[in-house]
């Protein structure tokens, strides 16, 4: 697992940043079908990115897997200068060990951003899995630590369940205002279609703005519900 501080990376630009870390489940359930689809639905959130100026110039993402190991597969970058890695399958489900690398990173990101006079918005971390997590994981603290950070306004915290995640366990460790959403089947393109429409909007947006994230129409949207 890398511990990345960022020391010695000039900026590319002087855009307002938006970060966005994804930490992702690649626990053993996760294989055959889902983790194909996974593969291919950030490969369709790279492309889509790509194709909104404002959106590439702005949007940092870093990506951590979680499985029986963490790993920053990606470290924080804006698409355009990096491909997609593939995920692989990996044990177990670390979850709360995954969550907290995501908080990690976030926080050493802003410090770069600061030292190097770079504006941004207030991160995103999005959490995926289908599953729950090991036992002995801190669920409580996780949950303390994530709405302590959403109150203080350091950063959004926004967790995605795919078919047979522990849902109860996820509105526990979210804050009120983010709620946890569950996919609909394993239609990871629409759901990371969606993603990059919301990151491009919030990516363009000014302070103060209320932004709609809201999916275009009913077939736009990934969700068991209507957001």
């Amino acid at each position: 697992m890398a511990h990345n501080d960022f020391a010695g990376e000039e900026p590319i630009n002087y855009e307002q940043k938006c970060p966005c870390v994804l930490v992702l489940d690649v626990s053993g359930s996760m294989s055959g079908k889902p983790i194909r689809q996974l593969n291919e639905g950030l490969k369709e959130f790279r492309e889509e990115i790509l194709n909104d100026e404002t959106a590439c110039d702005r949007l940092e993402v870093s990506i951590v897997t979680f499985g029986s190991d963490i790993d920053e597969v990606q470290s924080f970058s804006l698409l355009e200068n990096f491909e997609m890695p593939e995920l692989k399958i990996n044990g177990s489900t670390r979850l709360v060990d995954g969550a907290k690398e995501g908080l990690r990173l976030i926080e050493e990101r802003k410090k770069w951003y600061k030292s190097t006079g770079q504006t941004y918005y207030r991160p995103y971390v999005i959490l995926m899995t289908d599953g729950y997590p090991d036992g002995g994981q801190d669920i409580d603290g996780l949950s303390i630590e994530v709405n302590q950070g959403v109150d203080n306004k350091k950063f959004n915290f926004w967790a995605f369940g795919v078919e047979g995640a522990d849902m109860n366990m996820l509105e526990k460790i979210s804050h009120p205002q983010f709620k946890p959403l569950k996919l609909k089947g394993l239609d990871f393109v629409k759901f990371f279609k969606w993603l990059s429409s919301s990151m491009s909007s919030i990516a363009a947006s000014h302070d103060g703005d209320n932004v709609d994230i809201s999916p275009k129409s009913e077939n736009d949207n990934p969700f068991q519900i209507t957001i």
